[in-house]
């Protein structure tokens, strides 16, 4: 004879079943699709609805398709579970990226938007931010500091182009995602790096002209080449030098930990040591007035050879003006005092008829 079950087996027994919980990912079989909802059948677990605000989201749903969700609650006052796809999606894709932080693993992302800051990634249905000091010299906008309608444009041009990157920070309590480009190729840089040295000739491509000089990407690495490196002549804007895009040779002047000072003036002769050659001390010369300052003015003797006249050879008197006595772009006649290679220095003095004008 069958021994009877107890009030205490039967509730023991229900407490068996499995009950659903909040944040669970969940599959079944798609009983309906409304234009106001999705309806799921759990099984055992019962049915699951999916609201209109996700129907856009699923608008290829079909009945009989299986579906997995993730449930928001357990049980609405129809008696069905509320679902979301898209936090299934959410929750599955922070398990992938935390999984891909674990391993320290370079993943490809595609930016769908950019602000001045950065740009905004989907990676696995979770939403990151790759910001601007972690692109590489490839993508950084090297533009002036005040130009940020071109950094915009610069990170623009980057929207649907696959990059990179590794995870710098991932933290699922709060939603925050952190990507880097920098980290992705910090290995294959090192490796590029201890196969340079100083004298070398490398060749890359422009990636900015500012006022103090143009940064050029070297196979991924940056260089600067300072505006006093770009040519033997007075540069008063490198843009009129080198242009973003163009390829340039450059020699290497020093290695920092992260970036190449290059030099293009220094892949050619000195012109300043030739030119200076026709010069002699004490011989009359003729010459423009470029700069005007406190101690002196400068003098353009040639295309490549500046020289100074210090304002104690304006006359006696220590409180001489130089700026009453030239005018900028003005011509006049000088004397060379002195000539010293070694520090690339010539001195001159105002030519006596030019003392008297």
């Amino acid at each position: 004879m069958a021994k009877a079950t107890t009030m205490e087996q039967l509730l023991a027994d229900e407490g068996a079943v499995k009950q659903l919980t909040v944040g669970e990912i969940v599959e079944g079989k798609i009983l309906s699709v409304k234009k106001h909802e999705v309806l799921v059948d759990l099984g055992a677990l019962g049915v699951g609805l999916i609201p209109r605000r996700e129907i856009e989201y699923s608008r290829n749903l079909a009945e009989g398709e299986v579906v997995t969700a993730s449930v928001l609650d357990t049980e609405l006052e129809d008696g069905y579970s509320l679902l979301s796809l898209r936090r299934a999606v959410k929750d599955r894709g922070w398990e992938e990226v935390l999984a891909r932080v674990e391993n320290n693993e370079t993943i490809e992302v595609t930016p769908f938007d950019a602000n001045r800051g950065g740009l905004l990634v989907d990676y696995e249905g979770v939403r990151g931010f790759l910001p601007v000091s972690q692109l590489s010299a490839e993508h950084y906008p090297r533009v002036g500091a005040s130009d940020k309608d071109e950094i915009l444009q610069r990170l623009n041009s980057l929207i649907g182009k696959s990059i990179k990157v590794k995870i710098l920070d991932a933290d699922r309590k709060s939603n925050k995602l952190i990507f880097s480009e920098k980290e992705a190729v910090r290995e294959a840089l090192a490796t590029r790096f201890s196969k340079l040295k100083i004298g070398d000739v490398v060749e890359g491509v422009v990636t900015g002209a500012v006022e103090f000089g143009a940064f050029v990407n070297v196979e991924g690495i940056e260089g600067l080449i300072h505006i006093s490196e770009i040519s033997w002549e007075r540069v008063n804007n490198p843009q009129d030098y080198v242009k973003v895009g163009e390829k340039v040779s450059a020699k290497i002047i020093s290695i920092d930990q992260d970036r190449l000072s290059l030099s293009i003036k220094q892949l050619t002769e000195d012109p300043w040591l030739k030119e200076i050659e026709a010069l002699k001390v004490g011989e009359k010369i003729e010459g423009t007035v470029t700069r005007i300052t406190p101690f002196g003015a400068f003098i353009q003797l040639s295309p490549s050879v500046e020289a100074l006249v210090h304002v104690s050879e304006l006359g006696k008197d220590s409180e001489v003006d130089p700026e009453k006595i030239f005018t900028l772009n003005e011509r006049k006649n000088f004397v060379v005092l002195e000539i010293d290679k070694d520090k690339r220095k010539i001195s001159l003095s105002l030519d006596k008829e030019s003392k008297k004008k």
